[in-house]
């Protein structure tokens, strides 16, 4: 069994493409190797900044033979079509093929047995292909040549069990150019590579996997990316415990600082005093966005005044303090930066920034911010007032809420807007609740954000997420597929969870249709809307027009169902057992529709539950095909008078069922209005028994024409009653 050992070797890769670009290696290269046939033990792809390597390991020494078969045409055939097949085949005389008996007659056919080539014949076409379809995110063309990649590719390592293999890779435009005795836009693959650019920069052979990490590592490479994560973080860890400070670590910067270097060493620098006045996220954001530095803190959890930086050389005390020198001379001129936009945006109050949002433009159809704070504002008071918070600081933080976009420092550092509106409010004297509601009505963000749950932050999260839903629903501009430029989805999916989180009971169709009209009264081209407010159903307004409240809140309704699906599946709840609470229609109470889901998920887990969703599925198929085969509907109720009118001694089942289901109706709809949603399983799991014993008893088709139509009736009753706490239609398996 052979090893492979393939390197490309270029200048500094993009940290952000490093991962994903080993995976499409390794990808490209182990699938063409097993459509050619060839199998191996195993492959693992390596990258740092420099270097994409891959290794596969049980190679067999040469692709299997194979055979090809190819059928020509029937014996006795033109002999223009036979000469045809002959050329195809590669045949010189149609004495080389063979004559097989078909049920369609005789036939022709020219059989090729292939020997398999070499490992290192083949090896090299493979390779050649793969390394040019990489599906670099951005790539690039250099000097003179045709070839693109991420960055300039300077040598490739390829190395069959340590001898190099034939593979010439060609980067100029010309056939001509790249055939050249000389063509300097010619790679030739070799069994060299080099290491450290300025630690070791010379070349070196190696003749295997293990030799080549070993002396990677002798050359100041750590070529395993986990190793220099755990390098970089137990290296900051000890510095900073060291120094009597805490570490808590930044997995999203050690990815990134992981691929800048390939030879970590940590180190700690310290931050001006002059800085450490300015909030603790300035001085985060700013070394973490612009220097890659780790911040540290004190064992009280407050921000140190030291910083850690990862180097990409070998430690030696001069040069580690010159570098450690230098990296806070950097960070000093950009706290400065930082610290200017602090004090000067302090100098104006953070109120009477809201009149320069008029000239921002939230959307073309949509106003300003301005006008958004407007709409929201009122909003926020009127969720406020229907979730115990205060409306008036509810409508005050909303109207706050979107000031600090004007200042130098959210400018400066986009990611901070919010939270610079709490520390300006807090400085202009606002209350703790309506700063704290500022930082936070952007929240939650993703899944793994924390939600707010003081009620003044929940009524302006809530209100500013609605107004931007109902906004670009009305003017149709919802989430195609996997487009959704302005982050619905994710608007949707905060609503969800500051709702179901805070356990808010609001009906969510009251509040989209409270958010819509604001904001039919901002949107130009409104005065067009409003004429064509009479249209029938299907008519065409206007370009620029809203589309009706009704038609909004639907379409946000089920777009609310689909999110919360989405949201719940990942807590193991069934989506099929959210579509048949959904499909009652008229449940927006999503604390409420949660509940019932429970408790039907509760009800369906129990053998009861299990065997009632059958004889539902068998009543409401029976009588969906009568309905069709018969051309009518049998929605009315049945006549109770009949049940006792008929001699079948089988009659006492569908007389048990009647008295069964008639005090089920009698008492589910209080329980539901109640929200008993258990209550309200354990009473329909009492009709188990008398419907098995209803189907197993009664024949509904009878030739009676009258009891056929009753018992049909009788079925469908069946099907409403249960149908008032799901559609169980609607559940699966």
């Amino acid at each position: 069994m052979a090893e492979l050992l393939v390197e490309l070797f270029s200048e500094e890769i993009p940290a952000r493409m490093q991962a994903r670009a080993a995976e499409d290696l390794k990808g490209l290269v182990t699938a063409k190797l097993k459509a050619a046939g060839l199998g191996f033990a195993s492959a693992e792809a390596h990258v740092t900044p420099r270097r994409l390597a891959l290794a596969i390991d049980g190679l067999p020494a040469r692709q299997p033979d194979r055979t090809e078969e190819r059928k020509g045409p029937k014996v006795g055939s033109p002999d223009k079509a036979v000469q045809g097949f002959l050329k195809g085949a590669g045949l010189e005389s149609i004495d080389q093929a063979e004559i097989r008996a078909t049920d369609k007659g005789d036939f022709y056919f020219a059989v090729r047995h292939i020997a398999g080539a070499p490992l290192e014949t083949y090896l090299p076409y493979l390779l050649f292909e793969a390394i040019s379809e990489m599906p670099w995110p951005k790539s690039m063309r250099w000097g003179r040549n045709d070839f693109r990649w991420v960055r300039p590719l300077h040598s490739i390592l390829a190395i069959v069990d340590g001898k190099p293999l034939d593979l010439d890779f060609h980067l100029l435009r010309t056939k001509e150019e790249a055939e050249a005795p000389t063509a300097a836009g010619t790679i030739r693959a070799s069994n060299t590579t080099r290491g450290h650019r300025f630690l070791a920069p010379e070349p070196f052979a190696v003749g295997s996997f293990a030799d080549y990490k070993a002396k990677l590592k002798d050359a100041c490479v750590i070529l395993d990316r986990e190793e220099r994560k755990r390098i970089i973080a137990d290296g900051i860890a000890a510095l900073a415990a060291e120094a009597g400070l805490v570490f808590k670590g930044d997995p999203g910067l050690l990815e990134e600082v992981c691929g800048l270097v390939e030879w970590p060493v940590p180190m700690l620098g310290r931050i001006d005093d002059q800085f450490m006045g300015v909030p603790k996220e300035v001085l985060v954001t700013s070394m973490r966005s612009h220097q890659k530095y780790f911040a540290l803190e004190t064992a009280d959890g407050a921000l140190a005044d030291r910083f850690a930086v990862v180097a990409n050389m070998a430690s030696e005390p001069k040069r580690d303090a010159n570098i450690v020198a230098g990296n806070e001379k950097v960070l000093r001129a950009r706290l400065s930066d930082a610290k200017f936009f602090w004090d000067q945006d302090r100098k104006v109050r953070l109120a009477d920034r809201r009149a320069a949002l008029q000239d921002v433009k939230f959307y073309e159809s949509l106003g300003t911010i301005a006008d958004k704070v407007e709409r929201f504002a009122t909003l926020a008071a009127e969720i406020a007032g229907r979730i115990g918070a205060d409306p008036e600081l509810a409508r005050h933080a909303a109207t706050l809420s979107k000031a600090d976009l004007t200042t130098g420092m959210v400018g400066e550092f986009p990611e901070l807007q919010g939270i610079m509106g709490r520390y300006y409010a807090l400085d202009s004297g606002e209350d703790p609740a309506v700063a704290d509601a500022i930082a936070e009505h952007y929240s939650p963000l993703g899944p793994s954000d924390t939600c707010p749950t003081a009620p003044v932050s929940v009524a302006v999260a809530l209100a500013d997420k609605m107004d931007t839903l109902v906004g670009f629903f009305a003017i149709d501009e919802r989430p195609t597929g996997s487009k959704d430029p302005f982050a619905l989805r994710r608007a949707a999916l905060g609503v969800i969870r500051l709702i179901l989180e805070n356990d808010l009971r609001l009906p969510l169709a009251e509040m989209l249709a409270s958010a819509y009209w604001p904001i039919a009264n901002h949107v130009t081209g409104f005065e067009r809307f409003s004429e064509h407010l009479g249209q029938e159903d299907g008519e065409s307004s206007e370009q620029g027009a809203l589309l009706s409240c009704d038609d909004v809140v639907a379409a946000l309704l089920a777009f609310f169902a689909d999110r919360l699906k989405v949201h719940l599946r990942e807590q193991g709840v069934r989506h099929d057992l959210i579509a048949a609470v959904f499909e009652l229609g008229g449940e927006d109470d999503l604390v409420r529709l949660l509940a019932r889901v429970h408790a039907l998920a509760d009800f369906l887990g129990t053998d009861d539950g299990a065997n009632l969703l059958t004889g539902f599925r068998r009543a409401a198929n029976i009588v969906r095909i009568e309905e069709k085969k018969d051309g009518r509907t049998y929605e009315s109720w049945p006549e109770i008078s009949q049940f006792a009118a008929f001699s079948d001694p089988n009659e006492s089942a569908e007389v048990e069922l009647m008295h069964a289901l008639g005090e089920v109706d009698e008492k589910i709809e209080p329980l539901l209005v109640d929200e008993k949603f258990t209550d309200a399983m354990r009473l329909l799991a009492t009709l188990r028994g008398p419907v098995d014993r209803y189907f197993e008893k009664v024949t509904v088709n009878d030739a009676d024409a009258t009891r056929r139509e009753n018992r049909l009736r009788f079925l469908s009753s069946i099907v409403r009653t249960m149908n008032q706490v799901a559609d169980f239609s609607k559940i699966e398996g």
